[in-house]
């Protein structure tokens, strides 16, 4: 049976080329426990691997045919209809084993498609660093989930308790995530209603968003042309990082104490996506200045914002794509760090005002009017003469609060990878694990050959941002 497909998700599969890959992903690293090896992680995921099972989440295989019309839906695969061995592989790392070794085949993981035959994601289990770790990267089409769906996939997969033994592979494990939300219609109605009256409440209510719409993108765009935050830009200059993209990949990452950065978020009465956006706006100043590309104009960041509820039991578990977004002037014209961030913290504080005044619908509505000219770009494949809707996209995804384990390993890092697109050669995601948090940087690898520099940049700009408040 073919379930209908969210018209948001199915863009990322009609945006996908060989040049555009659409997943998104994510490398764990992990720590033997005591008396254990890599070796032992490895055995446990061998035998795994002859279980059989796989959860249903993995067996969703997107597909159209002439009875969708030609719209993408999900078919759920049986067990014995999956080639497990296509999903999972195995991997090892040249000497040294070092992380330099293992970005490098990372890189070339992250810039392959996945077969569209299948069910969309693979799981890399990769040996051979020398410190005795043992690292797992996974990729997940970003039709099937996105960062905050595809973060509560880790989580279920493993454990808080070091001690807990005979777990499932993360691919057995019966997720509670549905790709597609239980529609309106099949829910009981409230004791007292009758079906004419939830009708006409649902038309009083949909005729009254409609009818919001107009005020709404009228105050959008004035906000834009104002340069407020909103959730449109029409001020994001030209960069070297706005032009068409190969299919190559190339990642870096780098942690931080999360605890430091929280030390400054509260220093600076600021947030920690404040701080993140700060760091990185400071770190793309001084790549493009290097570069003499630095633009008069400051640099806008697209910031994706979730809209999932966390008091309602549907919309947590729902996967797909729930997310509204604002733009966020990165002030890359100017020079002192503290005065950058408080015009982020200023930007992003008024563009969560205006979020709040809209409906759900009405965020949903101004999100996809900022993001339409990138969006008519994937589709079409190519890098417009316009002006850029914002230069790059900058994500803070909210990762566990506490260490997790696998079998008694431990998840020590968890750098986030993501998605480079036609004008939008770099992307920062960012997510916390226990006490870190981890920079993620993808890029086209023809157009940033070389990350180094930027992850340099960013130690940099939060020792400058920590002197600047006074720690």
């Amino acid at each position: 049976m073919l379930l209908p497909m969210a018209p948001t998700d199915s863009l990322f599969l009609l945006g996908e080329s060989r040049e555009n890959p659409m997943h998104v992903g994510g490398l764990a690293i992990f720590t033997p426990p005591d008396g254990a090896s890599a070796t032992d992680m490895r055995a446990m995921f061998d035998i795994a691997l002859t279980g059989g099972k796989v959860a249903e989440v993995f067996r969703k295989r997107a597909r159209r045919s002439l009875t969708s019309l030609g719209q993408w839906g999900w078919e759920t695969l049986a067990d014995n209809e999956i080639d497990i061995e296509h999903h999972v592989r195995r991997d090892a790392l040249p000497t040294p084993g070092g992380m330099t070794e293992l970005t490098a085949l990372i890189s070339r993981l992250h810039g392959t498609l996945l077969d569209r035959s299948r069910p969309l994601w693979e799981m890399h289990l990769i040996e051979g660093l020398t410190d005795g770790r043992y690292a797992v990267y996974t990729k997940i089409h970003h039709a099937l989930a996105d960062g905050a769906s595809a973060m509560k996939l880790l989580r279920e997969s493993m454990s808080e308790d070091p001690h807990r033994r005979n777990m499932s592979a993360p691919w057995q494990v019966p997720h509670s995530l549905r790709s597609v939300p239980t529609p309106v219609a099949a829910k009981s109605s409230p004791q007292g209603s009758s079906l004419p009256a939830t009708l006409w409440g649902a038309s009083r209510a949909a005729v009254g968003e409609v009818a919001g719409l107009i005020p709404t993108t009228v105050r959008t765009m004035d906000r834009a042309v104002r340069g407020k935050g909103s959730a449109v830009s029409v001020t994001a200059p030209h960069t070297l990082f706005n032009v068409p993209i190969g299919g190559s990949r190339h990642i870096a990452a780098r942690s931080f104490p999360l605890e430091r950065i929280r030390l400054l978020a509260k220093h600076s009465d600021a947030t920690i996506n404040d701080i993140i956006l700060a760091m990185s706006a400071g770190t793309l100043r001084h790549y493009l200045h290097e570069r003499d590309a630095l633009p008069s104009a400051p640099l806008v960041a697209m910031v994706p914002v979730s809209l999932r509820a966390t008091d309602n039991a549907d919309d947590r578990t729902a996967g797909g794509n729930r997310v509204g977004l604002l733009m966020c002037n990165l002030a890359t014209h100017l020079d002192n760090p503290t005065d950058r961030l408080d015009v982020i913290r200023n930007c992003m504080n008024e563009g969560k005002d205006s979020l709040r005044a809209m409906s759900p619908a009405q965020v949903l509505a101004m999100s996809a009017l900022g993001i339409a000219p990138l969006g008519m770009e994937m589709l079409v494949g190519q890098r417009g003469p316009q002006r850029p809707p914002f230069n790059i996209i900058i994500s803070n995804i909210a990762g566990p609060r506490t260490p997790l384990y696998w079998n008694g390993f431990r998840l020590d890092t968890l750098h986030p990878l993501s998605i480079p697109t036609t004008g939008q050669a770099l992307n920062i995601t960012c997510t916390s694990s226990d006490d870190q948090i981890s920079f993620g940087l993808t890029s086209c690898r023809r157009t940033v050959p070389d990350l180094n520099p930027l992850l340099d940049h960013l130690g940099t700009e939060l020792e400058l941002l920590e002197t600047g408040a006074g720690l």
